[in-house]
């Protein structure tokens, strides 16, 4: 591990720094300037916020409502409605704090932040380039949409058959036990400003996050969010078992341009997630968004020539499905390869992504119902992957940045397919136990699965006393 090193992984504000120095000035006598944000930066950044608010709803929504049956389109419309209003409220009450502060272990942050206490107007988070921030209260909204999309992402696995309240629980207890703590361990560091010498980056590599310290590289969140909630969704589909009749009764979409406009809403608002993990409004936020687009159509066309050579047409349902799983994969990626990897990094997850959904499945006779695990997860874990093949300089890629001496580190691919192994195999077992364990509590309390006649009927008039169409 780079000791030196700091992956700019869009992380939080340089508190630590930030304290040396008012500890400092009166000292040295001099004069202390508090940090002023870019009003450009900031602009951006509250775009970014409301093109991930676009992701989640409408377009998460739109697009599993369509993938449905009609008797259970306002189910998942009011699961992730509810899911994102849920998170938003538990993100200000503590996890935000947990999640973004220092804590006494690298797995898990403080209580600094507790119902928001100390965030003010005025208070500061740090970008990736020294000196420059973004106003604290910026950097709460913005995670905040990420807290909010990640647990409505699982909540396709389990469609048609869970009981409403048992989601509203569950999401709370894996919210708080595997979102959070993966959000720390990848993505919280003391802040660029720190590290000013050898001695000061190794003090403020102690106290980062556990992936952050060993090197994992996750620049939006294919471990936080996708691998994270993938594998819940596999293990949430395993756990309440198939729907009545599948394998035997066909359960199409019932409306695929509803699909269509669902992922086209999530496209465009994955420019803010992605692009807005950049912190900033510069020419690297540009190569991000150029990654973003170039992956997402590699995918699309991929999965769509794959499906017409296989069975003979290509689908609007591939199409979509392919474009998913190109925004999926990359977004770990986004900020660390060049345009070229990011093509190969979305013709690779097309493919094997509509492998894991068309052929893997089958094999093992799960019932996800809308491929969470085989989209999210696995175009997560091949993002990931590729992330530390195509970061490399020599293929296009940034390399990873030494703050202390100002310059692109030395790279080391095996080293950092090592530390991108760290992240993966952490994010499939963290989250697949704490999943394992909430589903239990949750069917344990209330169960988990409605009653059969229930699921004949329908979720929507069942659960929500109202029908899609009427």
């Amino acid at each position: 591990m780079k000791t030196l090193t700091a992956a700019p992984s869009r992380r939080p504000w340089a508190a630590a720094a930030l304290a040396l120095g008012a500890m400092l000035a009166p000292v040295l006598g001099l004069a202390q300037d508090a940090p002023v944000p870019d009003k450009g930066d900031t602009a951006w950044m509250m775009t970014s916020t409301v093109l991930v608010i676009l992701m989640t709803i409408p377009g998460l929504a739109l697009f599993y409502a369509g993938m449905v049956r009609t008797k259970n389109v306002l189910s998942l419309l009011m699961q992730v409605f509810m899911t994102f209003c849920l998170i938003a409220l538990l993100w200000a009450i503590y996890g935000y704090s947990l999640a973004f502060t220092q804590g006494s272990t690298p797995f898990i942050g403080g209580l600094d932040r507790l119902f928001m206490g100390g965030l003010t107007t005025s208070s500061v988070a740090a970008t990736f380039s020294k000196g420059v921030y973004i106003p604290e209260y910026t950097w709460f909204v913005f995670q905040l949409t990420f807290a909010c999309i990640t647990p409505c992402l699982i909540v396709g696995a389990f469609a048609e058959r869970i009981k409403f309240g048992a989601v509203l629980l569950f999401m709370v207890i894996w919210f708080t036990a595997a979102y959070l703590p993966m959000a720390h361990m990848v993505w919280w560091w003391a802040g660029p400003d720190a590290y000013t010498d050898a001695a000061a980056g190794e003090a403020a590599l102690a106290t980062a996050g556990f992936l952050f310290q060993k090197g994992a590289l996750d620049f939006a969140g294919g471990t936080v969010v996708h691998i994270n909630a993938g594998i819940a969704g596999l293990v949430g589909a395993l756990m309440l078992g198939k729907r009545i009749g599948y394998g035997t009764t066909a359960m199409p979409p019932h409306n695929v341009p509803m699909v269509m406009i669902g992922a086209s809403l999530l496209w465009v608002g994955w420019f803010g997630f992605n692009v807005g993990s950049g912190l900033e409004a510069n020419g690297f936020t540009g190569m991000v968004f150029a990654n973003t687009i170039l992956a997402t159509a590699a995918a699309a066309l991929a999965w769509s020539f794959a499906e017409w050579i296989h069975r003979g047409t290509p689908t609007m349902l591939g199409a979509a499905s392919g474009a998913i799983a190109g925004l999926v994969a990359i977004t770990p990626a986004c900020g660390w390869v060049g345009p070229m990897g990011a093509i190969a990094i979305g013709v690779i997850a097309g493919l094997l992504c509509l492998l894991a959904v068309a052929w893997f499945k089958m094999k093992l006779g799960y019932d996800d119902s809308l491929d969470v695990f085989g989209v999210h997860c696995v175009g997560g874990i091949v993002g990931a992957l590729l992330t530390a093949v195509f970061c490399d300089p020599a293929l296009g890629g940034t390399g990873v940045y030494d703050y202390v001496a100002d310059a692109v580190a030395p790279y080391d691919m095996a080293a950092q397919f090592k530390a991108q192994l760290w992240g993966v195999a952490t994010a499939l077992v963290w989250s697949g136990v704490v999943a394992a364990v909430a589903f239990k509590l949750v069917d344990l309390v209330m169960g988990l699965r409605v009653a059969e006649e229930s699921e004949r009927e329908g979720l929507d008039t069942v659960s929500h006393g109202e029908r899609a169409y009427n």
